[in-house]
């Protein structure tokens, strides 16, 4: 990430050298030292501005939600020309801050990655041309299956022969996406009696 970049204050490095480490091998595993040693500062001046790692966390946390919000608005909103599967391959740093987030929600302890997700998706949705039945089923459950695909990271990485999170691997594990969303797997006929047959196996809150 930037954390190379000299010019930036010793703060942002160490944020920078932690979002590295944590999406590379947890926030667990990374330990104070690490993270100290990859900004080139000592663990001293970490606490000195962070507190301790959960503090570090936090404003990683921060930061990384609040970064993805700036390149979805610059990309993906009113003015933007891209479309939301390749906002990861067009820009390293929202796949770096994409993987760092997924670890984040995989330790068990935030949910910004969903919840931030789940609101982007309801705006998708109030500007689409599309209305499911139940908006918050749908989303909950496409959002579910993309983060799926991060959590199989190595099972991935090894059918592709190469790292899932490398420019080529991530490039063809996007292509892959667009072509299966860009392809339906069932006929609006076979949709539509697929919905009345679930219709009648679960009774909605009107039969109930």
């Amino acid at each position: 990430m930037s954390s190379q970049n000299g010019d930036l204050t010793a703060r942002a490095r160490i944020r920078d050298a932690a979002i590295e480490l944590f999406a590379e091998r947890g926030v667990g595993p990374a330990t104070i030292r690490d993270i100290a040693e990859r900004a080139g500062v000592s663990s001293g001046l970490l606490r000195h501005h962070f507190g301790s790692k959960d503090g570090l966390r936090e404003a990683c946390d921060e930061y990384a939600m609040a970064k993805m919000a700036e390149l979805r608005e610059r990309l993906l909103g009113p003015n933007g020309m891209m479309e939301p599967a390749v906002l990861a391959a067009m820009h390293p740093t929202a796949m770096l801050l994409q993987s760092y987030l997924v670890r984040s929600m995989m330790d068990g302890t935030s949910s910004v990655l969903f919840d931030s997700a789940m609101e982007s998706g309801r705006t998708w949705l109030h500007n689409a041309d599309f209305h499911p039945s139940d908006p918050e089923g749908y989303l909950a459950v496409l959002i579910a299956m993309k983060i799926g695909i991060f959590l199989m990271r190595d099972q991935i990485s090894e059918v592709l022969g190469e790292d899932m999170m490398s420019p080529t691997g991530h490039r063809r594990m996007l292509r892959a996406s667009v072509e299966i969303f860009s392809l339906p797997m069932l006929t609006p006929e076979q949709g539509e009696r697929a919905l009345k047959a679930l219709d009648s196996l679960i009774p909605t809150e009107e039969q109930s």
